[in-house]
């Protein structure tokens, strides 16, 4: 609803007959602020509550109009506030350059004073739709940021609940997916620069990665107790079951995927490291003997994530090894079971890589 009283014009003409008619026209309508100059127009508008709508002369000694005109387009606080010009001058081309300048509307002197309180409610009921306008945008900015940041936080509990889920079938595994989702992060940031990877390890794709890794083992939910918690050595029939974890995790999640309407990127990413992470760069894993870059990135990372992790934290069936021993190993994995340049990676920030699993060990 319209409501006159609400606003305030600046009236700005340095004749003082014209700021006493127009002012006079306007304030049984709205609150009326006058200034004889454009030094005085600009005082004002530093030194006092804004306008909501600014009547200003063209012709005037000292600043004219066309220079407030600008000096107010060049402020933000300022740029704003509509400002309908007055002058004598009926010509196309100041009319022009006024519009130009920034100018709302354009009156001509003598003033008609109908024509002028019809162009001053004209203009401020449209800068009242645009604030409407401005204020729905932004409630409606602020709820899809809610309702993103909701549904992030959903999607986050969902997915470290299904890799716990996985987790409750081998307990010793403990905080494994904490650590080795930081350490393929902290990977992926350290290669975000590389010529080889940076293309692909942009800021989107680092994000998609540290949230689908938590799934690395999802598959484990469908290998049976006897194998998965045997605290000896597997035979060579028990050992092709437990390998088939890499291609049930991968499917399982591939069913996720056509229940739903639309890509989700990061499931992508999650049935990449699932289903290939066991793979290595000579081509020797497992389920596809993929070799070298015919091998995901995302599943490279995690590849070295997951046997870093296995190797130093206690299992059924083994010691944990000292940090230095690990590290010694993953070295020796270059170029046949790890990507050569994700290996120095590890090593040139191998201090960092350690005190990740000291704030998440439960290695003992």
């Amino acid at each position: 609803m319209f409501n006159e009283s609400n606003y305030t014009i600046l009236v700005v003409d340095d004749l003082a007959e014209n700021l006493l008619v127009i002012s006079n026209l306007l304030s049984p309508h709205y609150r009326v602020l006058a200034a004889p100059s454009g030094e005085r127009c600009l005082r004002i508008l530093a030194t006092q509550a804004l306008p909501s709508l600014i009547l200003l002369d063209v012709m005037m000694p000292g600043i004219d109009g066309y220079s407030v005109l600008k000096q107010l387009q060049a402020m933000p606080e300022t740029r704003d506030i509509p400002v309908i010009l007055l002058t004598a001058l009926a010509d196309t081309g100041s009319e022009e350059l006024g519009l130009q300048l920034g100018a709302v509307d354009y009156i001509i002197k003598p003033i008609k004073p109908n024509i002028v309180l019809a162009r001053v409610r004209t203009q401020l009921e449209a800068k009242q739709a645009r604030s409407w306008l401005k204020n729905q945008n932004a409630a409606l900015e602020a709820e899809i940021s809610r309702r993103m940041a909701e549904n992030e936080i959903t999607q986050q509990v969902s997915i470290r609940a299904l890799a716990h889920l996985a987790e409750t079938r081998d307990p010793e595994t403990g905080n494994h997916i904490l650590r080795t989702q930081s350490y393929v992060y902290l990977l992926a940031l350290k290669l975000q620069e590389h010529p080889r990877f940076a293309e692909t390890l942009t800021p989107r794709y680092i994000n998609l990665l540290s949230r689908s890794a938590p799934l690395h083992d999802i598959g484990k939910v469908g290998i049976p107790d006897y194998i998965l918690l045997k605290p000896g050595s597997l035979s060579a029939e028990e050992w092709l079951i437990m390998k088939t974890h890499a291609q049930l995790g991968s499917e399982a999640i591939e069913q996720a995927e056509r229940d739903i309407e639309q890509p989700v990127a990061f499931l992508t990413l999650a049935k990449e490291i699932a289903h290939w992470h066991h793979e290595k760069w000579n081509g020797s894993g497992y389920p596809d003997g993929l070799a070298g870059d015919d091998i995901p990135l995302s599943a490279r990372l995690m590849a070295l994530a997951d046997v870093f992790d296995a190797l130093i934290c206690r299992r059924v069936y083994k010691q944990a090894l000292p940090y230095e021993e690990a590290r010694l190993m993953i070295k020796s994995g270059s170029g046949k079971h790890f990507d050569p340049d994700i290996v120095q990676a590890f090593l040139d920030h191998f201090p960092e890589f350690t005190a990740i699993a000291d704030r998440y060990t439960d290695c003992v």
